[in-house]
């Protein structure tokens, strides 16, 4: 037999034999086989330590300043409600101030009302009415908020209500047409910066998550 085919058998012999091992020790794995689940680590009973007791909270320090009426305030609703993360509900409110004023500049108050209080329903449903008797229709797409902050915020110790303000500045394209489809206000490129405060409450430790407008000003 040919030397170089005695050297190939050998090699051939030698790789088979070393995939054996590996399987032995790795085992097989295809190109869809799922990934080793690793078990986690189980979690020990005992206190949070995310914030030690007597130590500012940066998730209302950072909202707040440390010590102010305000983070008191907010610091008490998480002892209600300790799902409660000011974090979270700014961006659900920043949310809900583009998602609200979008439906009160197009007319649209229905899909809203569930986060309206009845007066303010009532004040912007009045708005709305008069631009539809007036034969105006607005035309508005958001851009962005460019502001968004904790202006004051308030727990009623005995009812458990919360009241939280913030001061907005939203960005959007503003339009406004007549019966005839001609423009009367603002423009179709031209970027509206609007200031509001809005006032947002709700009965902490309650079931229902939703926090509702019940004012607003400027």
């Amino acid at each position: 037999m040919n030397s170089p085919i005695i050297q190939l058998l050998v090699l051939a012999g030698i790789a088979v034999f070393l995939i054996l091992r590996l399987r032995n020790v790795l085992g097989t794995r295809d190109g869809f086989e799922k990934p080793p689940v690793v078990k986690p680590l189980e979690r020990r009973s005992g206190p949070d330590l995310s914030v030690i007791e007597g130590t500012p909270d940066p998730d209302i320090t950072d909202h707040a300043k440390d010590g102010s009426a305000t983070a008191k305030a907010l610091g008490a609703m998480k002892r209600v409600d300790p799902s409660f993360r000011v974090g979270d509900f700014l961006q659900g409110a920043s949310s809900a101030y583009e998602m609200i004023l979008m439906a009160f500049e197009r007319g649209d108050l229905a899909s809203v009302q569930p986060f309206l209080d009845a007066e303010i329903y009532d004040a912007f449903a009045e708005v709305v009415e008069q631009r539809h008797a007036q034969g105006l229709t607005v035309e508005a797409n958001f851009v962005g908020i460019s502001r968004v902050e904790i202006d004051e915020a308030t727990l009623d110790d005995t009812t458990k209500e919360a009241e939280i303000t913030i001061r907005f500045q939203g960005e959007f394209t503003y339009l406004v047409r007549d019966k005839a489809g001609e423009v009367v206000e603002g423009s179709p490129t031209a970027v509206k910066r609007q200031k509001d405060v809005w006032t947002f409450a709700r009965a902490m430790g309650s079931d229902d998550p939703n926090w509702l407008l019940v004012a607003t000003g400027e």
